[in-house]
């Protein structure tokens, strides 16, 4: 019985392990992000020579399928990745396609994919993938690869936070961070899981998932994440110090894991995510890679609003050569040290957005319910940017992960990082632009009047001065058609500021922050959103809004 063609139905076969890699003796240790290549397979992986049957090698066959990263470096044997053509199929018809595939071919499913691909890993033999690369629901099958964390652990007093918040050395032992620095917002943490019962997180720990294990219990049993998360958001040592975090299990307990399991992580992400949230991905290569399956699901959750944050990798190479790191839409960061140069093992080029401290960083630890450990590398350097994303989105949840990257970089330190590698921006993490007066917010539902207006107050006290020149209006209206709506923002001396104009008629929703131009009002004093209703007959609410000067 020949399959039907499946709608579009993309077949991606990749894994990618990620193992912790002691450094050279002498070095300054690498992170689990990006480990420096093994000098022993830095090449291409060779097959043994094979005696020639009936085809000219030379003369391929047009027709026959090609499987992705078939033979690379580090590619898991029997076990592939299968992308569906065409989007939004269900998770039940996803689980039927796999099961028809594999009854018809052979081969076991691991994992099924329905939020950030449309598709399944499964154990199957070489010929098995490529009978299944034939089938024309499928857009493409990839061989499961290898991927690498490496951490050096020391014990030098913790910097990171105290060099982000101010311009220049020297540190001034201080990190100065907004009100509620983070609250509201949501960090997924893709790494090793986390120890939720250090005393960092209580009471900010989401339900996460193990695609590990494949439960929603991901235990660190490693220390990687645990740590990772600590910086991006604990108490003691983070950045957002009340962000929730949600740990996704998706490396081993040596710190290893295949890109399938990273698949399906993501793809929980995608699924799952409550917004405002970012996603730390510290996770990355051993040598230089390409893996469209997880360029697909990375580039999936981004444009579902989730900003993402990941390691630039460990292998003092060029990031461009790294998926996903290689990925514009992305945030990718660099590790600086602590005299603010780059540090040696970490990578550079004109995929990196930005630089920030990953060198000896103390954050918590995954054996105790108190206590840290140091690490080093561009994974320590990463979820400092998440947190600093998390504070940013706490501020202004309706950002796009466009908006948050471009806000970090343009506020960053520039010219601080020394010999910040070829093409590689000389920006900085810094956060003290995020330090003005804490946002305010009012999420009651506010019912619009067709020929009228809503109107939702709130009040700014104990912030002197005039507001900012990019202060953030963050606006969540529902309505039959937005293209009926006015909404502006009042400022306590009576100016407004039109926000929207009738604009995206059609659309049912209105969801977006805008950057105005306040500087010419005080902050302190009762601002007012109105939301007037032009049209005749169409109903909707005001959600909510929030006010960041």
């Amino acid at each position: 019985m020949r399959i039907k063609t499946f709608g579009a139905i993309v077949v991606a076969v990749t894994a990618a392990a990620v193992a912790v890699l002691p450094a050279p003796a002498g070095s300054t240790p690498a992170d689990p992000a990006t480990a420096a290549p093994d000098p022993a397979s830095s090449g291409p992986a060779t097959a043994p020579a094979a005696e020639p049957v009936t085809a000219d090698p030379a003369t391929p066959d047009p027709d026959e399928p090609v499987i992705l990263n078939a033979g690379a470096p580090d590619a898991v044997p029997d076990r592939y990745v299968v992308v569906l053509r065409g989007d939004g199929q269900d998770a039940q018809q996803v689980a039927a396609t796999a099961a028809a595939l594999t009854q018809q071919h052979g081969g076991q499913v691991r994992h099924t994919y329905g939020a950030a691909l449309d598709g399944y890993s499964a154990e199957m033999t070489a010929e098995q993938a490529v009978r299944v690369a034939r089938e024309p629901g499928v857009r493409y099958v990839q061989q499961v690869s290898r991927m690498v964390a490496v951490d050096t652990q020391e014990h030098p007093p913790n910097w990171g936070d105290d060099r982000i918040d101010q311009l220049d050395l020297p540190l001034d032992h201080a990190y100065t961070h907004p009100a509620a620095p983070g609250r509201g917002a949501r960090v997924y943490v893709l790494d090793t899981g986390l120890n939720a019962a250090h005393e960092d997180f209580a009471g900010r720990v989401g339900e996460g998932f193990d695609a590990v294990d494949r439960d929603t219990t991901p235990q660190d049993c490693h220390g990687h994440g645990t740590h990772v998360a600590g910086t991006a958001a604990g108490a003691v040592h983070g950045v957002a110090k009340e962000a929730t975090v949600v740990p996704v299990r998706v490396l081993d307990c040596g710190g290893r894991a295949t890109d399938d399991d990273l698949l399906a992580g993501i793809d929980w992400v995608k699924a799952n995510a409550a917004r405002p949230a970012v996603v730390n991905f510290s996770i990355g290569c051993r040598q230089r890679c390409a893996d469209q399956a997880l360029d697909d699901a990375v580039r999936s959750v981004i444009a579902g609003g989730v900003p993402w944050v990941q390691a630039a990798g460990n292998a003092a190479d060029d990031a461009c050569h790294f998926s996903p790191q290689h990925l514009p839409e992305g945030i990718t960061v660099g590790n600086s040290t602590r005299s603010d140069g780059r540090q040696r093992n970490s990578n550079q080029g004109a995929c990196l957005d930005l630089f920030a401290p990953g060198t000896d960083i103390v954050s918590a630890v995954h054996t105790a319910e108190r206590g840290s450990t140091t690490m080093t590398g561009t994974s320590m350097a990463s979820p400092h940017v998440a947190g600093a994303v998390a504070l940013y989105l706490a501020r202004h949840p309706y950002a796009t992960p466009a908006q948050a990257r471009d806000a970090l970089v343009a506020h960053g330190s520039s010219g601080k990082v020394g010999d910040a590698g070829s093409d590689s921006p000389n920006v900085l993490l810094h956060t003290a632009f995020l330090n003005g007066c804490a946002p305010v917010t009012d999420d009651t539902d506010r019912p619009t009047t067709a020929g009228g207006a809503v109107e939702s107050a709130v009040t700014v006290a104990g912030c002197a001065g005039n507001a900012s020149a990019t202060a953030s209006v963050s606006v969540a209206v529902t309505h039959t058609d937005v293209g009926d709506l006015v909404v502006s923002l009042v400022a306590p001396d009576g100016g407004v500021h039109v926000l929207h104009d009738r604009a995206d008629a059609g659309t049912g929703e209105l969801r977006r922050a805008y950057t105005v131009d306040l500087s010419g009002h005080v902050r302190e004093g009762t601002w007012t959103l109105r939301v007037a209703d032009a049209g005749t007959g169409g109903s909707g609410k005001l959600d909510s809004w929030t006010l960041a000067l």
